[in-house]
C-alpha cells in the first residue's frame, strides 16, 4: 500500500493542524486543568470543531459525516495528539460511534442517534470496564428480562467521556460468568434515567471520567442493541477501532515529544555548546526516531486495514497497541530525561506528555495484554 497522503488528506491534516495549534494547545489544556474544570473541554470550541467536521471524517454520510475514513480520522487524532487536545471526540465520536455503527446495520434507527452524535449536539460513552486492568469479558453487570421490559444493575469502574455522556451504551451480563465471551448485551441508557449515579473521576493526565453505578435502572425493549447475549458481536470490532484510533493520538503524542526535544538538544547550551552535539543523546534521539518510523508504519497499516475491511484488524490492533503503548512512554521518558530534571517540572510540557503516554498504555489493555492476544490470534 502507498503511504503518500492525497490532496484531500493533506487538507484534512492542515485543517485539523491549524484548529488544533490555535484552539486545542496544550496552553488551552492548561486553563482547564488549573480551572478544575467540571467538564473537562470548552463546550464553545467543541462546536467549532464539529462545525469544521473534523470528529465526524470517519461516520456515514447518512449520519452526516464526511463518508471518509480511519485514515483520514488518524490525521485528526495525531494533530489533536500532538496538542494534548482536551476534547469528548474520542469517548464519543470514535469509541461510542463504533460501536452504534455496528449496531445500526440491523437497527436503522439508530441513525438518529448517529446524526446528532455526528453533529456534536449529543455526546454518547460507552460505559464497559468494571476491573483495574482491561478484560474485555470481565463483565458483571447484569441485565435482566422483566415482565415490563428490562432491569439493569452494576457499576463501571472508568468510563470514557463519562461524567458529560447524555446517552450511555453499557455493557451487560445477561447470561454466563465474568469472563464469558457469550451472554453479553449492549443498552442504550439514558445518563439522567432514575437508578443511574455518576462519579467524576480524574486520571493522572487531568481528563475526565467517571464511575457510574446502576441501581435497578428500568429499560424498555427498545434499548438492547443487537441481539440478547450477543453483543460481543458488536463490542469486538468496535473495541478493535477504537484502539487503533487511540494508537493514532499517541502516534501524535509522541511525534510531538520528539520534535520538542529535538528542538530543545539544539538550543541547550553546555559546557559552549549545543548538548545535541553529545554523542550520547545524538545515540538516544536517533534511536527514538527509528521507533517512530516503525510506529508510524504500523498505525498507517492498522488505519488502512479497518478501511479496507480485512480480516487481520484485530491482529494489527494488538500489534499497535503494543508497540504504541511502548513507543509513546519510550519518547516521553527520553524527553523528560534529555530536558534533564526540568523535563519534569510543571514549566516544561513534557511531563504532561508523560502523563498522557501513562494513562493511553493502559486504555484498552497495555503492551503485555496485547502482546499475549496477539499470540492467542495467531494460534499460539
Amino acid at each position: 500500500m502507498s503511504f503518500v497522503l492525497s490532496e484531500e488528506q493533506l487538507s484534512i491534516q492542515k485543517t485539523a493542524r491549524d484548529f488544533a495549534r490555535e484552539r486545542l494547545n496544550v496552553a488551552a489544556f492548561r486553563r482547564l486543568r488549573d480551572a478544575r474544570d467540571a467538564q473537562g473541554f470548552e463546550r464553545g470550541v467543541w462546536s467549532e470543531l464539529g462545525e469544521l467536521g473534523l470528529g465526524a471524517v470517519h461516520l456515514p454520510e447518512a449520519w452526516g459525516g464526511a463518508g471518509l475514513g480511519y485514515a483520514e480520522l488518524g490525521l485528526v487524532l495525531q494533530e489533536l495528539g500532538r496538542n494534548l487536545a482536551a476534547t469528548p471526540l474520542f469517548g464519543s465520536t470514535v469509541l461510542a460511534a463504533a460501536v452504534l455503527r455496528e449496531a445500526s446495520a440491523s437497527q436503522p434507527g439508530l441513525a438518529a442517534l448517529g446524526e446528532r452524535l455526528a453533529a456534536g449536539e449529543q455526546l454518547v460513552a460507552l460505559a464497559h470496564e468494571e476491573r483495574p486492568r482491561f478484560a474485555p469479558y470481565a463483565v458483571n453487570t447484569r441485565l435482566e428480562r422483566t415482565p415490563s421490559g428490562l432491569k439493569l444493575s452494576g457499576e463501571k469502574a472508568l468510563v470514557v467521556e463519562g461524567h458529560v455522556a447524555d446517552q450511555l451504551l453499557v455493557v451487560a451480563r445477561s447470561s454466563g460468568a465474568m469472563g464469558d465471551r457469550d451472554g453479553l448485551s449492549l443498552v442504550l441508557v439514558d445518563a439522567t434515567s432514575a437508578g443511574v449515579t455518576r462519579t467524576r473521576l480524574e486520571t493522572v493526565d487531568s481528563r475526565g471520567y467517571a464511575r457510574i453505578a446502576f441501581s435497578d435502572v428500568a429499560l424498555s425493549e427498545d434499548a438492547l442493541l443487537g441481539k440478547l447475549g450477543e453483543g460481543a458481536a458488536l463490542l469486538d470490532p468496535a473495541l478493535d477501532r477504537a484502539t487503533i484510533a487511540l494508537c493514532a493520538e499517541m502516534l501524535g503524542g509522541a511525534l510531538e515529544v520528539f520534535e520538542r526535544t529535538v528542538q530543545y538538544l539544539k538550543e541547550r547550551q553546555q559546557f559552549g555548546v549545543a548538548i545535541g552535539s553529545f554523542q550520547a543523546l545524538q545515540h538516544r534521539a536517533a534511536q527514538l526516531f527509528c521507533e517512530l518510523e516503525l510506529s508510524k508504519s504500523i498505525v498507517m497499516e492498522a488505519l488502512s486495514a479497518v478501511d479496507e475491511g480485512r480480516a487481520d484488524v484485530p491482529l494489527l490492533a494488538s500489534v499497535a497497541k503494543a508497540r504504541l503503548s511502548d513507543t509513546f512512554l519510550l519518547a516521553a521518558s527520553e524527553g523528560i530525561q534529555m530536558h534533564g530534571g526540568v523535563g519534569v517540572t510543571d514549566e516544561y510540557d513534557i511531563g504532561l506528555f508523560y502523563k498522557r503516554a501513562r494513562v493511553c498504555e493502559l486504555l484498552f489493555g497495555d503492551a503485555a495484554y496485547h502482546r499475549a492476544r496477539f499470540a492467542t490470534l495467531s494460534g499460539f
